[in-house]
């Protein structure tokens, strides 16, 4: 597939063998959201999951940065918000969030250095983490006396648990990349060198797999905190019903029996280099 590429001020944006990559691109900054940065991921969030063509994103920094949150320059030089200006600016960014949290598609988080505030936020919207041994997390919004966001009330607790997520949230305390990796919100370490092309990887074998069984499998995990379990499993019976009649299962189940190789192939992880400063 000849490569899809366009840019925006501040975020790039590319579809390559049915993969979309969004790389944040404010590396003077640290990738920090300001307003315009928002609305700019919002649409390639938007154009991903639009697109037919894509069947996997990945989202990630650049700059050795994935993104430092908010951009608080940019609100010391805005006006003073009241409280209904500062929601409705917000939920003016939550577009890309639920493009994001919401689309069938898998989504793949690459973190290198900085993921602070909002940035942590983002990075637990994705389906799966990637990141180096040198990516920092830190739910930064206490420093500031804000709330956290992004999505991160919502996703920090299911990720954590309650109790971690609510003393990470009070102590705006920084995590290492191999404490995300023990507390299970990171997949796995890589070195910087590998982080893009093992993140593409991955998502490039999600991209060739099964569309229903993975839209089934998020659908329900995304319910799985808010229904019963005799509702669950009417809701993986009524799944795996859609999953046996799809092409694919049929494909995959005549080349295991005539023993040829499988159609998804997860790759191999590289090394993680040694942890180094952001």
């Amino acid at each position: 597939m000849k490569p899809n590429r366009s840019r925006f001020r501040f975020v790039d944006y590319s579809v390559t063998s049915h993969v979309a990559t969004i790389r944040l691109n404010r590396p003077e900054r640290r990738n920090a959201l300001d307003i315009e940065m928002r609305r700019e991921l919002s649409e390639a969030a938007q154009n991903a999951v639009d697109d037919s063509e894509v069947r996997a994103i990945v989202l990630t920094g650049s700059g050795g940065h994935f993104c430092a949150g908010g951009d608080i320059k940019d609100m010391q030089a805005g006006e003073r918000l009241d409280a209904e200006a500062g929601r409705l600016r917000m939920k003016a960014a939550h577009t890309g969030i639920k493009a994001f949290f919401g689309t069938d598609k898998p989504v793949i988080a690459a973190v290198d250095g900085y993921a602070y505030g909002g940035g942590f936020g983002l990075a637990l919207i994705a389906d799966i983490v990637v990141a180096t041994p040198a990516a920092r997390f830190c739910m930064s919004f206490m420093k500031v006396g804000l709330v956290p966001d992004c999505g991160a009330l919502y996703t920090l607790a299911r990720s954590v648990g309650l109790h971690r997520a609510k003393a990470l949230m009070l102590s705006a305390r920084e995590l290492d990349a191999q404490t995300g990796v023990d507390w299970g919100f990171v997949h796995e370490l890589v070195s910087p060198a590998d982080l893009l092309s093992h993140a593409q990887a991955m998502a490039g074998a999600l991209a060739g797999g099964s569309a229903a069984a993975i839209a089934l499998t998020k659908q329900a995990l995304n319910q799985s905190h808010v229904t019963g379990f005799a509702a669950m499993l009417d809701m993986e019976a009524t799944a795996q019903g859609i999953a046996f009649s799809s092409d694919f299962h049929r494909d995959a189940i005549s080349d295991f029996v005539a023993r040829r190789p499988g159609r998804f192939v997860w790759p191999d992880s590289p090394p993680a280099s040694s942890p180094a400063s952001p």
